[in-house]
């Protein structure tokens, strides 16, 4: 017969409440709120303070970062801030327990690593995100007039549903390089005052057919142009297209450029609003690109919170942040590339030791997991799927269609992990990404379980994935930063 368990009451005293079997046996999980509030007061407003800035900072990131070279270029200050130094400025061939160093990939991935007691080569702990979201790619030749508009040619990036990108405001990011290699840098309407851009859509009045369409096809991937001008140049009154003359002649103007550097420029389209809380409870964050930055964040914060520690780890510690994930990790930016390999093979002595830091180096691919929603309760199987609010999410397996492509971590490792997070009192849940044959999905796990390194799909659940405004928790971001520092520090 079970015994009396003596607990802990919200006001801190002990009660002899009976523990029933289903509560021993089960794996039952509350909202991580709700065990919030069982805390004490002092607890609840320390914790409740520490939520808010994360969810603060993480707002700003997400403002200030909506591509992947912006986000390089945030996270690269701070980790110069906070005592990092770029490798590739460092002569020495040894690295010294203690050392903080980053590598800056082209300006589109960042790696960064603290040197630990024990040496790269017996392993490191490695947190791995991925920087691109899901956007609005212009084509190389973009620019055209018709019927006195001027628009631009795109090419979606990564999975999306088209309709969703129609009647919103966009804003434009982006790199102009010309052929001497100056680089112009644009951030058009994210600043207040700025114009913003938008594709348009027809009224409902007249789209008949195309409401009766299948969603996929309501919105052709062609159709996605977008409007950016319609005032004619008025000084050149044989030029047939007057309209895109005079959005050239104000980019010329501005920035120095003629239509040719369009075909080497990178040039993205994002939406233009800013993360907000949503809620009246102000709970949830609703911004673009939580995939896969709620997981970006919190592993840049993480390895910073150690940086900033007087003692050295024992294990060397790692932050992989890559690019062309949306896009199946390929390119000399993604997951694919040699990069990451060649980063920890700089900081082992000799390539037998950077074999025996892959084997033995353990890695949480830090991403994204599909949150339930009761509106499509259909495509989720809800005994194994995630939900806002009840803490990190560990992924053990990823792929579609029999586990095609599938980074499937073994038993050993997913019990490690478990055992980190609940020794340092953290909330975690399973996920899937929905029913097994209603889709599907990858991660960078595969690449780094290719090289022989450990690696288990753990991260923030999200509410509409890959559409413009995504929805996570705020208390299931801080019980990521929570998880990935105690992973980070596990010996």
């Amino acid at each position: 017969m079970a015994k009396a368990k003596s607990t802990k009451s919200t006001t801190g005293k002990t009660t002899g409440k009976k523990e029933k079997l289903s509560d021993k046996l089960f794996f039952n999980l509350k909202n991580c709120w709700e065990v919030l509030n069982e805390k004490t007061e002092t607890e609840i407003a320390e914790t409740e303070k520490e939520i808010a800035e994360l969810a603060s900072s993480y707002k700003n990131f997400l403002d200030m970062g909506k591509t992947e070279r912006e986000c390089v270029e945030t996270i690269c200050a701070l980790l110069e801030k906070n005592g990092f130094v770029n490798i590739d400025n460092i002569t020495q061939k040894t690295y010294k327990p203690g050392m903080k160093v980053y590598q800056n990939i082209r300006g589109k991935s960042v790696i960064a690593a603290i040197i630990g007691k024990k040496g790269a080569a017996n392993g490191c702990n490695i947190l791995g995100a991925h920087l691109d979201s899901p956007r609005l790619d212009l084509k190389q030749k973009p620019l055209y007039e018709d019927s006195d508009l001027a628009l631009f040619d795109t090419h979606y990036y990564g999975g999306i549903k088209k309709y969703q990108w129609t009647a919103i405001p966009l804003s434009m990011h982006g790199v102009f390089i010309n052929e001497s290699g100056k680089k112009t840098v644009i951030k058009i309407g994210e600043e207040p005052g700025d114009p913003v851009f938008t594709i348009t859509d027809l009224l409902p009045h007249l789209a008949k057919e195309q409401m009766d369409k299948k969603a996929s096809a309501a919105v052709e991937g062609e159709d996605l142009d977008i409007l950016i001008g319609s005032r004619p140049y008025d000084k050149d009154e044989k030029e047939k297209e007057k309209v895109k003359l005079y959005i050239l002649a104000l980019l010329n103007e501005k920035y120095g450029i003629t239509e040719k550097d369009f075909i080497s420029a990178e040039i993205e389209f994002v939406p233009a609003f800013k993360a907000s809380d949503v809620g009246f409870d102000r709970s949830m964050i609703g911004a673009y690109g939580h995939d896969d930055r709620c997981c970006v964040w919190p592993a840049v914060q993480a390895i910073l919170s150690i940086a900033n520690e007087k003692t050295i780890p024992e294990k060397t510690l790692v932050c992989y942040l890559s690019d062309k994930e949306e896009t199946g990790s390929a390119g000399n930016t993604g997951a694919r590339s040699l990069n990451f390999q060649n980063f920890l093979t700089m900081l082992c002595e000799t390539e037998a030791q950077a074999r025996l830091c892959f084997t033995n180096s353990s890695m949480l691919s830090a991403d994204v997991n599909a949150a339930f929603d009761p509106t499509y309760a259909g495509v989720f199987d809800k005994k194994n799927v995630s939900f806002l609010g009840k803490g990190i999410v560990l992924e053990k397996y990823t792929g579609s269609g029999g586990k095609y492509g599938a980074s499937d971590a073994n038993a050993e490792y997913c019990a490690k992990v478990q055992a980190i997070l609940n020794r340092n009192k953290i909330q975690w849940q399973c996920g899937e990404l929905g029913k097994v044959d209603k889709g599907g999905g990858g991660t960078i796990a595969l690449y780094a379980a290719n090289l022989g390194i450990d690696v288990l799909d753990c991260g923030v659940p999200v509410l509409s994935m890959h559409s413009p405004f995504e929805v996570i928790s705020k208390i299931d971001l801080y019980m990521t930063l929570k998880g990935y520092i105690a992973f980070l520090k596990d010996a």
